[in-house]
């Protein structure tokens, strides 16, 4: 693959963690209907749902947006402390940082595209010294001005000063990889942290599919 600037997606590709949502989303589902979510709920109604959205589903009759803001921001203290909580797995994905060093040994610039908010943002940067490898400043996250996946990629690539026709974007869902391709990348690999590879492998774009960073 032909590339000059890499872009990643950050959970589920740099940072296995979609246990930790489902810890955190099922804390917020008992405090709002008394009860947790079941496994169809979570592939229908969650994965990949900005959390507005998601606390909306659980009460369709909470409209103060205050009230699903406090919701949201709940979530996200639960997610990060479920992350820290389980010191094993609270590190990059394997080979990670290998690959970081490859790409700052090659001069190509990269950093992270994600629809995390900010708080968390920080707590990654903090916790997986990301400053050590890309300026906190080019990276992409859900500041509330984003549309979408794919105006974040868009941006992502303005910041590193080249088209999304040059990048190699680095992603985990169905989603992302599709908004990628729309965005206009045409080298796509996957980290296929769900275990769908057939499924993945059908989309446009995707180059290769892997399940960790050895051997990118």
């Amino acid at each position: 693959m032909d590339y000059k600037a890499v872009i990643f997606d950050f959970n589920g590709t740099l940072f296995f963690d979609n246990d930790k949502h489902v810890l955190a989303w099922e804390e917020i589902s008992k405090i709002v209907r008394g009860h947790g979510i079941s496994e169809d709920e979570l592939h229908t109604h969650f994965n990949g749902v900005p959390n507005a959205k998601v606390i909306q589903y659980l009460d369709p009759q909470m409209t103060d947006p205050k009230e699903v803001a406090r919701l949201s921001a709940l979530k996200e203290e639960y997610y990060r402390h479920f992350c820290k909580e389980d010191v094993k797995n609270f590190h990059l994905v394997e080979g990670a940082e290998l690959y970081f060093y490859y790409l700052k040994q090659r001069n190509i610039p990269f950093t992270i595209a994600s629809a995390s908010i900010k708080e968390n943002i920080d707590f990654f940067i903090e916790s997986f010294n990301l400053d050590k490898w890309m300026d906190p400043k080019d990276i992409v996250y859900d500041d509330g001005t984003y549309e979408n996946k794919i105006m974040m990629f868009k941006d992502a690539a303005r910041k590193l000063n080249v088209s999304l026709k040059e990048c190699l974007i680095i992603e985990d869902s169905v989603s992302g990889i599709t908004n990628a391709y729309q965005a206009g990348c045409e080298n796509i690999v996957v980290i296929d942290s769900a275990g769908k590879k057939n499924e993945y492998e059908k989309l446009p774009g995707v180059k290769k599919i892997l399940d960790n960073f050895i051997g990118i």
